[in-house]
Parts: structure tokens; C-alpha cells; sequence
């Protein structure tokens, strides 16, 4: 049963209720706008104009199969859902209120059955007011939306203020832990980065596993000589250029670690060919002894390397197989420095 009508708004000034319901439409029973809301006005543009027709202006999308004034009528005082037809077809909530014919003067026949539309944006409204350049003004004084508007800005951008914060923090972790495991002259890993490598080699690179390393002990040979004759400053150039050879004659997976003063530490992946390893350690030294230029003279160094593989270990230790690279470092040594020693841990050296 439809509701029973309402008088007609006729004796308010659509200026009046435009300031209450400024998106408002007043149909006459044809359906044919009387007049309508100044932000509707706004919104719907040229289309909106007197005398057109509320099926040419708006389509209702629920309740379905809404094609006349008799239907709006029916469906009175319950919601509507509905969308401009000219683009961006901005989404719409409404509710629709008969006016029943009055007696009077002011009123013509076909004022006669007309409806009172009051629409609003809905869950659309932050779209609409981008869409429309909607502002405060354009909402009536007791509507929230702006303010729920502003409360949502803001909002968001707190929640962009404290992602641009996680992630300044997660970058700052980061930069601390590769700080807390790098050394800060040359940019190698340091000691306590080796032995988290170690660690992790060990743990899917034992004799019976697909991950086999060589454990490389480097010390420099005539470093100290370096230092007492051109200065730490020149020290720190010849240190700096070694790490950029040792990181140069090795893979991007390899690990190079500055583990003291003049000691590296390397971690070759995969390599377990004692040949092929100790070409390399030749190549390492022929590149170290190449002069060096140190502020205004030159430094002449070498190197001497000792090697352990983690095959030869029944269950590789990083601690043994340091000692051990160790020990073949210092065998180097004593045969004269410069050399690459590779010590098979089941025959010695």
C-alpha cells in the first residue's frame, strides 16, 4: 500500500530548500523537474534543467524496473539507489516523498502528484566532491560529510606519515645491520659476517651435501713495511685497493671478509677443485704484488694464502677449519711467502 502523500513544498522557495536539501529534486507527476538543489545543479551541469525529464537525468539501478513516476510514487519514503546518466555516472542514494494535490492559488494541475526527491553521494561522496570540486558550501550545515571528509584525509595521511616512518625505520635496520657486519674501511664483510657465512655453509655444504666451499686464509706480506715507511694513511689506500682484487678475482656469491689488520678470509662457493683454487690464489698474489701508488711514492706487497675444503671434514667446523686455513696460511710462510698452501685435512700438509 503506498504511503500516504505529503502536501506540496510549493509554499517553501526552492531557494529555502535548497539550504536544507541542496541536492533536491521536485517532479511534477510527469516526472519533469520543477526545481532542483543548487549542488545538484552543480553536479549535473547543462543536463539539469527545467522541464527535463528525471528518467533523461537519473537511473534508478535499485529497486530494479523503475521506468515511471507511478513506480517512484509506490516506492515512497523507502531507498533508492541511483546514478547520473552523464559521466562519470556518479553514484547516488535517495528517497522519494509524494506531495498529494493542495487547494489554492498557487497551485497548478501539474503540480498535481509530483514527487520530492532528496538525494545524496552515499558511499560515493569522496569521489563526487574530487569529481565535482565539491566544497563545504556545497553540503547542508547539518550535514557531517565534510567533516567525515576531513577525518578520513587526515587519516590517511597519518597512515602515510607512518609508512613513510617504517619504512625510514626498516631502511635504518637494515643500513645498521649491514653496518654492524661490514667493515667500514674497505666495504668487505667483517669478522662477525664471516662467521654468520660460515655458519650457513656448513649448515647445506658438508661432505654429503650439494654445497662444497674452500675456506681461503690470506695475510699481506710486507704491510708493515708499508706503514712504517709511507704512513697509516698509505696503509689504508693498499688495504682499500686489496679488497677491491680480492672482491674483482672472486664471484658475486663468494664471500670476502677483512678479518684483522692485513687478514682476509675467503668463502668459495662450489670450489673444491685444489688446482683450480690454488690458480687462483696465484692470480691474487700476481695482482698484489703490482706496485702500488701511495700518495707520492710506491708500495710493494704480497701475499701468502692458506686453503681448507669443506669436503675433507666429515662434519665441517668453522672453528677447525679456520685453525686449519690457519695452519696452511703460516706453512705458506715458512716456504717463503707468497705462495698458496692447501691443506688436505685427511693427509696434512
Amino acid at each position: 500500500m503506498a504511503p500516504a502523500a505529503l502536501p506540496d513544498p510549493s509554499r517553501l522557495l526552492p531557494e529555502l530548500l535548497g539550504v536544507l536539501m541542496p541536492m533536491f529534486l521536485w517532479l511534477d507527476a510527469s516526472g519533469r523537474v520543477q526545481a532542483a538543489g543548487p549542488t545538484l545543479r552543480k553536479v549535473c551541469g547543462r543536463a539539469l534543467r527545467p522541464g527535463v525529464s528525471l528518467f533523461d537525468l537519473i537511473e534508478i539501478t535499485r529497486p530494479q524496473r523503475m521506468t515511471g513516476m507511478a513506480d517512484l510514487r509506490a516506492h515512497g519514503l523507502r531507498r533508492l539507489h541511483l546514478a547520473l546518466r552523464a559521466r562519470p555516472r556518479t553514484g547516488l542514494r535517495g528517497i522519494a516523498v509524494p506531495l498529494g494535490p493542495e487547494v489554492g492559488p498557487d497551485v497548478g494541475p501539474e503540480q498535481e502528484g509530483g514527487v520530492l526527491l532528496n538525494l545524496s553521494f552515499g558511499l560515493t561522496v569522496a569521489e563526487a566532491v574530487r569529481d565535482h570540486a565539491l566544497t563545504d558550501s556545497d553540503f547542508a550545515p547539518t550535514d557531517l560529510t565534510v567533516e567525515m571528509l576531513y577525518l578520513i584525509e587526515a587519516k590517511s595521511a597519518v597512515m602515510g606519515e607512518l609508512r613513510g616512518l617504517n619504512l625510514r625505520l626498516e631502511r635504518a635496520h637494515r643500513s645498521a645491520v649491514a653496518e654492524a657486519l661490514t667493515d667500514p674501511l674497505t666495504g668487505l664483510a667483517n669478522r662477525r659476517a664471516l662467521e654468520l657465512a660460515l655458519e650457513s655453509a656448513v649448515q647445506s655444504g658438508g661432505r654429503d651435501e650439494a654445497a662444497p666451499f674452500a675456506l681461503v686464509h690470506l695475510d699481506l706480506d710486507f704491510f708493515k713495511q708499508v706503514n712504517d715507511t709511507h704512513g697509516h694513511a698509505a696503509g689504508d689506500a693498499v688495504l682499500t685497493e686489496v679488497a677491491r682484487i680480492l672482491q674483482a678475482e672472486t664471484r658475486k656469491h663468494d664471500l670476502v671478509a677483512r678479518v684483522g689488520g692485513d687478514e682476509f678470509v675467503l668463502v668459495l662457493r662450489g670450489m673444491t677443485d685444489p688446482a683450480a683454487i690454488e690458480a687462483l690464489g696465484r692470480r691474487i698474489i700476481a695482482r698484489l704484488e703490482a706496485p702500488m701508488p701511495v700518495g707520492s711514492g710506491i708500495a710493494t706487497i704480497s701475499g701468502s694464502l692458506g686453503v681448507v675444503l669443506s669436503v675433507d671434514y666429515p662434519v665441517p667446523a668453522p672453528e677447525r677449519m679456520l685453525a686449519d686455513a690457519d695452519r696452511a696460511l703460516y706453512a705458506s710462510k715458512h716456504r717463503g711467502r707468497a705462495g698458496v698452501t692447501v691443506l688436505r685435512v685427511e693427509s696434512g700438509i
